[in-house]
């Protein structure tokens, strides 16, 4: 399959898991968090589906498209390994949905790099929280659930916070 084939797969899985979760989530409290902001797609539609949601977003080096820019406010800058401990102090376990959308783009460096990050993520996801990830977040508090229908296994993952 070509570069472009997968990208184009992985942005409609993306899509769909987005929209799957903020179903999943309706009436549970929490906040959302978009963990990497990059050209801020992700970002404007999780504003887009979840419009009465507080999403923070976290990301090293700010670039996004202009339109979908989020208010200071909600934006956390620095270094994600460094970030996310901070917040999970005053916010631990608060978050109903987090979308963690950080990779280099090759699964074997992504291990090494962001092997903090699945510990993370759990701190922050209350519990029955939704994680979505573009890889593998294997943590003893993160059970995997199915995805929804049409979205290819190993293309998306998704988590339940266990209790």
């Amino acid at each position: 399959m070509s570069r472009l084939d997968s990208f184009i797969r992985r942005l409609e899985a993306q899509r769909r898991m987005l929209d799957w979760a903020a179903a999943e989530i309706a009436g549970h409290p929490g906040l959302v968090l978009e963990l990497g902001l990059g050209n801020g797609r992700t970002y404007d539609h999780l504003r887009e589906i979840l419009p009465e949601r507080d999403i923070h977003v976290f990301e090293r080096d700010v670039s996004p498209n202009p339109s979908s820019m989020p208010p200071a406010d909600r934006l956390v800058v620095g270094d994600m390994s460094e970030t996310l401990p901070a917040f999970a102090t005053h916010h631990g376990g608060s978050a109903a949905l987090i979308h963690a959308d950080v990779t280099t783009g090759v699964p074997e460096r992504d291990r090494v790099l962001f092997a903090w990050l699945p510990a993370s993520v759990a701190a922050l996801a209350a519990p029955g929280a939704l994680v979505l990830s573009g890889w593998d977040l294997a943590h003893e508090a993160l059970t995997p659930v199915s995805l929804p229908e049409g979205v290819p296994p190993g293309r998306y993952f998704a988590y339940r916070r266990v209790p």
